[in-house]
């Protein structure tokens, strides 16, 4: 990130000599000079820091050093199996994007990079982070370079990845036969076939994408197909910030976001419509602004301000990396393929966050995020977090920091089980990690479970195995440096319980030592078993004929109206029987069946879409909510009722309102009542369903004015992303490494 040309600079500023050199633990800087110009040199190295770095700590002493009589960069050098950061990629910078028009070597170089920006985690095999160790290692730098890279004055000194027309990688463009390999050529001819109606496949910083125009439903729709991608919305990139506030509502928050060096994917609001097939009527859009040099390049040429962007897979795998696979895969998806000749060391998604009222939450961490790491109030050392099924994150403990991978995928799939596998060899050898203790989710039939078992063998170690609503909390403990009984909401769709049902609709009383189950959504069966996610009416017909059974008059509700008769049916008998019907509690499951019982979603078409749809819905301003009974369950029998009243005379946005503030008053109650019996003023929410912006921030509000603290995920996904950090700070305190 630049942070040694920046010291060189620094003391250059105020006169000082001395040297600054990379090391696996930390940057170690030695300055002679007089006494003041150096507390001055080390107040600036906080306030004027690269934008990019984080200042963990800085520690300063006196030493008896020979002579120095200018300041240098010395060689990195490595210091027993210490380990310093390794920075995340950085978007392109505003200097590097003026250069493209002034600097002769870089002209239209759409690979421009600086000390500021570029590629780093993405291409770097090793550490100290050196050019020799990353793929940047094949390309000899012409003269021109050499001499930026060694001037301190210039903001390339020492810039890894530096490089221009010169001696740089370079693009190619192959359509059927044709090669292209002239840069405004393949410029020229990509936006072509984008403006035309097309795909094309182009290689990004971690992975390929896939392009169409946004604004072309039939291009949208036939990318799709081309993909097999569901109907799940896909992210989109404008041009600027001009063309995103056309399309969506962006505040100073969002705004600083998609500005931000990550450049992530973030979730707004709508306010214009784009091609019905990128969100397919959903009220938000995943959109994000160029982080390439290729990409503003690209938007020179286009005539379209708004293209889809979506991961170059095929989907249910992992973004494709590799220049020959992407020939193979992609080329029968797309109607041509750019690539650069520099390979990929890590791959890595792009990040989505979404900015809410108690901070921004990450839905996916990944490019921008990885490999940075969060810091801990524990001794971490050694432990491998395996994390959950879906949505999977692994991480290891490296003394006080928890270092997490990037997003994986779900494990269901066996390209993203290898690259699972594979980014956790990966970033264990780039930090110099041996696993000494391994932690797991407690399902039995998880991958990443059965996975735990071969490390076990392999390396001779323990593990222990993590509730997984357990370690939701513990996630957002461990990154607030909490360690003390808290009030533990923990909402999603699936977690297998200590009783062996499936929970997900849970109260604990928890510490990262252990828990206690207060209360939970009341139980329910799922009609043959996880067939529900994909078709909640099952859930509305589970949930009305628990309450209601066969005295309920089912035709008289239109979803189940327009239900097969035979699946209709056979639900009923399988409930009526008890046959392939697991119990749940899952918060979930409870968005599935009021998303089915008000026609908004009879079937998924991708996951979670029930819950987003009647999020989607939500008619705000509305404080009116349902009945409940709350006694060691949360049972919505009454609330049931209530809904199906309204269904005949209220509008759906205002019993998706009525619904929402509901669960927020549970939370509110059971909350109260856990205070006064125990004490407890600290309330920690945590778990998919809480990626519900205006879940979390009701709850938020009325927690708040009730005098309680409240926390949620931030540095982590509050999804099962995170889980993998929770799972660390349960396994610090089981195995002794924390008191």
């Amino acid at each position: 990130m630049g942070f040694r040309p920046f010291i060189c600079r620094l003391a250059a500023k105020y006169g000082l000599s001395g040297e600054v050199d990379n090391r696996t633990d930390g940057v170690s800087v030695i300055v002679q000079g007089d006494p003041s110009d150096i507390d001055r040199f080390s107040n600036d190295i906080i306030s004027h820091a690269p934008p990019a770095s984080r200042i963990k700590s800085i520690d300063v002493f006196p030493a008896m050093i020979g002579e120095y009589d200018r300041f240098t960069v010395t060689e990195s050098r490595a210091v027993n199996d210490q380990i310093t950061e390794i920075s995340p990629d950085i978007a392109v910078c505003d200097q590097c994007l003026e250069d493209m028009s002034s600097d002769p070597c870089r002209i239209d170089y759409p690979l421009i990079n600086c000390t500021n920006c570029g590629p780093r985690f993405t291409i770097i095999n090793g550490l100290p982070y050196d050019r020799t160790v990353t793929t940047m290692s094949g390309f000899r730098m012409c003269s021109g370079c050499r001499s930026e890279y060694n001037d301190i004055n210039d903001r390339r000194f020492h810039a890894e990845p530096i490089a221009c027309n010169s001696c740089g990688p370079s693009y190619e463009l192959v359509e059927g036969d044709i090669r292209i390999s002239l840069l405004p050529e393949i410029l020229a001819r990509t936006a072509a076939i984008i403006d035309g109606g097309g795909t094309v496949a182009i290689k990004g910083v971690g992975g390929y994408h896939l392009a169409c125009n946004a604004l072309d439903n039939d291009a949208v729709l036939k990318l799709r197909i081309r993909k097999n991608r569901d109907m799940k919305p896909f992210a989109v990139m404008f041009r600027n910030m001009t063309a995103l506030k056309e399309y969506c509502h962006a505040g100073a928050s969002e705004e600083k976001e998609l500005l931000s060096w990550r450049r992530p994917v973030v979730l707004l609001q709508n306010k214009r419509s784009l091609a019905m097939q990128v969100s397919n009527g959903l009220g938000t859009t995943g959109a994000f602004l160029p982080f390439m040099p290729f990409h503003y390049l690209l938007f020179r040429a286009l005539k379209t301000s708004i293209i889809v962007l979506t991961s170059g897979n095929i989907s249910d795998e992992p973004v494709i990396k590799d220049d020959n696979e992407a020939k193979e895969k992609l080329n029968k998806v797309t109607d041509a393929l750019v690539s650069y000749n520099r390979e990929i060391s890590n791959r890595i998604d792009d990040s989505v966050v979404r900015v809410t009222k108690p901070g921004i939450i990450i839905i996916r961490r990944s490019r921008g995020y990885v490999p940075r790491p969060v810091d801990l109030a524990f001794d971490a050392e050694g432990i491998l977090a395996l994390g959950a099924e879906q949505k999977n994150t692994f991480s290891i403990g490296r003394k006080d920091q928890a270092i997490m991978g990037q997003y994986t995928g779900d494990l269901k799939n066996a390209a993203v089980c290898d690259f699972f596998r594979e980014s956790i060899e990966n970033l264990s050898s780039l930090f110099r990690f041996k696993p000494r203790y391994l932690a797991h989710d407690l399902h039995p039939d998880y991958y990443s479970t059965a996975y735990s078992s071969v490390l076990e063998k392999k390396y001779n170690i323990s593990s222990v195995a993590v509730q997984h609503h357990h370690a939701h909390i513990a996630s957002c403990l461990a990154e607030h440096c909490l360690d003390e009984k808290v009030i533990g909401v923990s909402f999603d769709g699936t977690g297998f319980g200590t009783d062996g049902n499936i929970w997900g609709g849970e109260f604990l009383i928890a510490d990262t030592g252990g828990f206690e189950r207060y209360c939970h959504f009341d139980y329910v069966q799922m009609p043959g078993g996880d067939r529900v996610v994909d078709e909640p009416w099952r859930m509305a017909f589970s949930y009305l004929y628990k309450y209601f059974g066969d005295s309920f008059d089912y035709n008289s509700i239109e979803v189940f109206r327009k239900t097969e008769r035979a699946s209709f049916d056979l639900v009923r008998k399988m409930l009526e029987k008890n046959i392939n019907t697991p119990l749940t509690s899952g918060a979930g499951r409870l968005f599935d069946a009021i998303a089915a019982l008000t026609g908004l979603c009879h079937k998924a078409t991708f996951d979670s879409e029930a819950p987003m749809r009647l999020e989607s819905s939500v008619k705000h301003g509305s404080d009116a909510s349902y009945p409940v009974v709350i006694t060691d369950k949360v049972i919505f029998k009454d609330m049931f009722l209530s809904i199906l009243n309204d269904m005949d005379n209220v509008d759906i946005s205002e019993i998706s309102a009525r619904f929402h503030n509901t669960l927020v008053q549970v939370i509110v109650e059971v909350s109260e009542r856990i205070r006064r019996s125990r004490g407890i003023g600290k309330v920690v929410l945590s778990g998919g369903v809480f990626q519900n912006r205006y879940l979390l921030e009701r709850s938020f509000e009325k927690l708040e004015q009730r005098r309680f603290s409240v926390y949620t995920n931030h540095q982590v996904p509050v999804n099962d992303g995170g889980i993998s950090l929770g799972q660390i700070a349960v396994a610090s305190k089981y195995f002794g490494l924390c008191v």
